[in-house]
């Protein structure tokens, strides 16, 4: 009994629909606490596979009628009140490997963002810097075609793996159709692992550019508040949502705890206590009123999942 008392979850058989596997399976799941705006309700089913099969299987024997939602590091979220319907996979362990190998990085999907820039520059591999400005994972990166200070994952990936139903693709760059903050994944697929080109130079001027864009990053950027990153997208052409944003007055908003940081107003913060639905509404507000003022309809950038309180 005192074996297995630290995993409840485990004593008893998997929810309905849930197939059996050999990883953690746990219901109602607290999420808010591992969001980077610490806002949100639990998910119904929280599963983390053990490894690649383990993850195969589910994605194999789950009903198609179970929704499936894949978090990352919750980095660019908003997860409602109510928390996650059906079943909610997080990639963990096993899946955050880093491996240097020539001209390259192998990364796992669990694999922060910045520990694969570190990673590439403590071995004089350079290209992979911008990854130090993005905050989430490789796998999160790939599926949105993340980018910054200049460069996209599309311009570094030449292969993913991805698991479904029926085993593990590899998909080359041009099979995952890169757009803007975009990648056409299978349906019900999750990416577990990624190469990226890097190119051998001085070790010098990797680091260098690394504490460049951490500088830049500290300067300009909420990072240490409760956010979520950039809100919205930049619409098309040479406009920057911030910069339609500031036109319309937007700067410093709130809307009880949740606010338009006065720093980057392409983000909002809690600034301590703020619901998901704050947070949300007050993103809806800023483009009712970028729309009235400037004609622009902005597009959200986070993803906002699960169901209101």
């Amino acid at each position: 009994m005192a074996a297995t008392a630290h995993r409840p979850d485990r004593l008893v058989p998997p929810p309905d629909g849930v197939p059996a596997l050999r990883g953690r399976v746990t219901r109602d799941a607290p999420l808010g606490g591992s969001t980077w705006f610490r806002v949100g309700g639990a998910a119904d089913v929280l599963v983390r596979p053990a490894d690649a099969e383990d993850l195969v299987a589910l994605l194999r024997d789950l009903p198609a009628t179970t929704p499936l939602t894949v978090l990352g590091a919750a980095s660019n979220l908003i997860i409602r009140d109510g928390g996650i319907a059906g079943v909610t996979l997080r990639l963990a362990r096993g899946f955050g490997d880093v491996t240097v190998e020539a001209g390259g990085i192998v990364a796992g999907a669990a694999a922060l963002d910045v520990t694969v820039a570190e990673t590439a520059a403590a071995h004089a591999l350079g290209g992979l810097e911008f990854l130090v400005g993005i905050p989430g994972t490789i796998g999160g990166a790939v599926a949105m075609n993340a980018g910054a200070y200049g460069a996209e994952v599309k311009d570094v990936l030449d292969w993913a793996e991805v698991a479904t139903g029926t085993g593990i693709i590899r998909m080359s760059a041009a099979d995952l159709h890169f757009a803007y903050r975009r990648a056409v994944l299978p349906p019900r697929s999750v990416v577990i692992r990624a190469r990226l080109r890097a190119t051998p130079g001085d070790a010098a001027a990797i680091a260098a550019r690394l504490n460049d864009i951490r500088t830049a990053r500290e300067a300009t950027q909420p990072v240490r508040a409760r956010t979520g990153g950039s809100t919205f997208k930049n619409p098309p052409g040479d406009r920057k949502a911030w910069q339609l944003i500031d036109a319309a007055g937007c700067r410093g908003l709130t809307l009880g705890a949740a606010q338009v940081s006065e720093k980057h107003c392409n983000f909002l913060i809690n600034t301590g206590g703020a619901t998901a639905a704050q947070i949300e509404a007050l993103g809806e507000d800023v483009r009712a009123r970028v729309r009235a003022a400037t004609g622009v309809d902005l597009e959200w950038e986070i993803r906002r999942i699960g169901r209101p309180a």
